[in-house]
């Protein structure tokens, strides 16, 4: 465990680190698109943080190889070796896409392609367990079909959901901590080595996401562009792959005592089947939602809108943040609750959890107005709109009618308070976005010009 947290570690601080210098570089190369009639934000926002996030998955993979215990995935396996390769490509047309924004075609071939160069190098599903059958072996051809299918999914159910600050990165993260203890235990508890590739990659996966989230919390200073969220739904879909297809469920010895005992023991068997969908349940549904109601108005599947999950979201009346945190609890709740039910499938407990929880998060989705306040002692901690001394528009306008001295009193201002501002080409740009006036000015007139 020791060696795993330490690769974290490292990864999420080479992460953390490159990150402020890619933003200077997003911002002298270009890399500031126009905003976009989809886009929540209001101000040109640098992308390219998924060169950050790329070195850092470098980082993690080199120090792992250096650690004791972790060099023998290196040694006896050549899955990390696909990993990096398949990384790379998909890195690369990430950066392509984040400059000069390619079709989305030309993306989905490349996707394809790493997903094949990973298979050439040994990453592919073998065999699956399926419930009532057993293993079913597969043959190169399906496995191969299958493995691209499921890293294509996986990167464009990750890349869909990228629409809020902080959403693709903090969902990923807790998909990948769920993930992490899956394969660890099926790693240390069943001392099956061949689980190790797919805890590595979880790991590594987290301090990537735990690295850039700092940098990329509303209001974000970076956007991770194609570049990170391709990138981190290739490592995600890896590991799944790793642990789903190359993990044989005979090793594991389950099949022993009554008929009942031996399928509950063999949930942990049949949840590598589930375990990837889980993970990627939210995006997976906000990519399914997306296909079909674009294709339900004539329009093509990668036609961009403003009809995601997140956005809906904000459209019945939820704040950026609070909208992020509905997602960020939606994911936690599958991920960890098909962890827990692979732990103990007998436990009626855990279903009567996710239920309950089920519950609050339903509540959660109906009082988008509603506004916690927090005790005196914390207001120090929390954002001004969730201190009880923060006043709302509304209380400024009834206090004035009541007495003219207190209209002449400041009114602190609140993101309730602050008007919302078109983004214009005179506007000034803001701390995530700095440039020198002469820049500023230069940009300007380009504009005009276009």
């Amino acid at each position: 465990m020791r060696e795993y947290l330490l690769t974290l570690c490292i990864t999420a601080a080479v992460t953390y680190l490159l990150t402020g210098p890619v933003r200077k570089f997003a911002i002298v190369a270009g890399a500031m698109p126009e905003i976009r009639a989809r886009d929540v934000h209001r101000e040109p926002t640098p992308r390219l943080g998924g060169i950050a996030m790329f070195f850092g998955l470098c980082a993690g993979l080199l120090v792992a190889d250096h650690l004791t215990n972790l060099n023998e995935v290196f040694e006896k396996s050549n899955e990390p070796r696909a990993l990096l390769s398949g990384a790379a490509l998909i890195w690369l047309i990430g950066v392509l896409d984040d400059k000069f924004e390619i079709d989305a075609l030309i993306k989905l071939g490349g996707q394809m392609i790493a997903a094949g160069v990973m298979v050439m190098q040994g990453l592919t599903i073998l065999w699956l367990p399926i419930p009532l059958v057993g293993t079913v072996a597969l043959t190169q051809w399906q496995g191969t079909l299958l493995t691209v299918a499921l890293v294509v999914i996986t990167i464009n159910a990750v890349n869909f959901v990228d629409g809020l600050d902080g959403l693709a990165a903090g969902m990923v993260c807790i998909a990948a901590a769920a993930f992490f203890m899956y394969a660890y235990r099926i790693w240390y508890s069943y001392g099956i080595e061949a689980a190790a590739p797919a805890t590595l990659f979880a790991a590594i996966l987290m301090g990537m996401c735990l690295g850039f989230l700092p940098h990329n919390m509303h209001p974000a200073r970076i956007f991770m562009g194609d570049s990170g969220s391709m990138l981190i739904g290739l490592v995600l879909a890896a590991g799944a792959i790793s642990i789903t297809g190359q993990v044989d469920p005979d090793v594991m010895k389950l099949f022993s005592g009554s008929e009942r005992n031996a399928v509950h023991q063999m949930v942990p068997v049949y949840i590598p089947l589930v375990m990837p969908l889980t993970i990627i349940a939210i995006p997976a549904a906000d990519l399914v939602l997306a296909i079909v109601r674009r294709t339900w108005r004539g329009q093509s599947p990668f036609a961009a809108d403003r009809g995601h999950l997140h956005h809906r979201l904000l459209e019945i009346g939820h704040s950026h943040s609070r909208a992020v945190l509905i997602m960020y609890f939606w994911s936690a709740l599958i991920a960890f609750g098909a962890l827990a039910y692979s732990v103990n499938s007998a436990s009626m407990w855990i279903v009567l959890g996710v239920v309950a929880l089920s519950a609050v998060g339903l509540g959660l989705l109906l009082l988008p107005r509603f506004t916690p306040r927090t005790p005196r002692w914390a207001e120090a901690f929390v954002p001004p709109r969730y201190r009880r001394r923060a006043g709302t528009a509304s209380e400024a306008v009834t206090a004035s009618a009541a007495s003219p001295a207190v209209a002449a009193a400041p009114v602190e201002r609140t993101p309730e308070t602050v008007p919302a501002r078109e983004p214009g080409p005179h506007r000034k740009l803001n701390g995530s976005t700095a440039l020198s006036e002469r820049a500023a000015r230069t940009r300007t007139q380009e504009r005009e010009r276009a």
